[in-house]
């Protein structure tokens, strides 16, 4: 294993540091915990947005804090959920009466112990609701999930809902537009490469030079096929199908997400985003937005995802509207 690293036991707290310490005016650390705000937070009378999970999918979700995006993020240990307290300590630090929505990614742990912190604050009198995001389309249900798990498709949330709360909309307005960004946004990936876990020391799964794992989450959990390696255009089709398949989004417009997972130059990115466009176009689908780069990676894992989210008006003018966020500036 390499890495630059000091203790592979402390590479959340280290990356938390240097992480606040490289944005001071826009970021701080709740004291005594592995929570990050923004620095203006709480905003009176403003619904607070909380998300997280385990790390190593940088920039989520810390990236996505600012204004117009999320408030807080809690951070895991390497692919771990946090844990309840820890995600109670965010709803509090944001919590400005207006209500605060959990984003949570379908993942077991992370479903059971936000759900656990909500429980907690509302014990506390704050008012909280959350929406869980299941975009991956490659599963039904995974080993780490019961039903889709949440992947890319999470950004959307976070952008969408978050431009909502920061227009001073209810706790219910917002859940409403999280939920409508839900209902339409869809994605798929495929892997290349492993990654490795700092604490493990090893590769998380073996793939030969010459294959790919096609439908694989974000964690490395397997996914539908295990193939030879094909061409940008044959990969980007078999996603982007596999996405078409599940929705219809004929005569729809919708906005694009080429994720890479974490070592996937843009090179190639561009590369499969040109076959995406190409299919889309003969399909007579719209694009209103393209998103090309680094939103939700798996460490050094070699590979990407392909998300499509169906917009219209509402949609489309709460993804144009202003970000901060250190990831997702608009």
């Amino acid at each position: 294993m390499k890495k630059i690293i000091n203790d592979s036991e402390q590479v959340v707290q280290d990356m938390i540091k240097g992480l606040v310490a490289a944005y001071p005016k826009q970021l701080k650390q709740v004291k005594g915990t592995n929570v990050i705000i923004c620095k203006e937070a709480p905003v009176a009378n403003k619904v607070g947005l909380v998300s997280g999970g385990g790390s190593g999918h940088e920039p989520a979700h810390a990236g996505y804090i600012g204004k117009g995006m999320l408030d807080a993020a809690v951070v895991g240990e390497v692919f771990t959920s946090p844990t309840p307290d820890q995600v109670l300590e965010a709803i509090k630090a944001v919590n400005s009466n207006a209500g605060v929505l959990l984003i949570i990614k379908n993942y077991t742990g992370d479903v059971m112990n936000f759900e656990m912190a909500a429980e907690m604050a509302e014990a506390e009198g704050i008012p909280v609701d959350k929406v869980i995001v299941n975009d991956d389309v490659a599963v039904e249900n995974s080993t780490a999930t019961t039903g889709r798990r949440g992947i890319a498709g999470t950004v959307f949330v976070h952008k969408i809902a978050g431009a909502m709360a920061e227009q001073g909309a209810s706790l219910k307005e917002v859940k409403d537009v999280a939920e409508k960004v839900i209902a339409g946004v869809r994605s798929m990936g495929v892997a290349t490469a492993a990654c490795t876990v700092p604490a493990a020391g090893k590769p998380s799964f073996e793939l030969a030079e010459d294959e790919m794992e096609i439908g694989i989450g974000i964690h490395g959990e397997p996914g539908i096929e295990r193939k030879k390696l094909t061409s940008a255009a044959e990969i980007a089709k078999e996603l982007t199908d596999k996405v078409l398949a599940d929705i219809d989004y004929k005569d729809s417009e919708v906005a694009v997400m080429i994720n890479g997972l974490g070592s996937t130059p843009e090179m190639e990115l561009y590369i499969v985003n040109q076959t995406v466009q190409e299919i889309l176009a003969e399909r007579e689908i719209k694009v209103s937005h393209t998103f090309v780069g680094e939103y939700m990676s798996a460490l050094e894992m070699a590979g990407c995802s392909v998300t499509l989210l169906k917009v219209d008006k509402e949609l489309k003018g709460l993804l144009d509207a202003p970000s901060t966020a250190l990831a997702f500036k608009m």
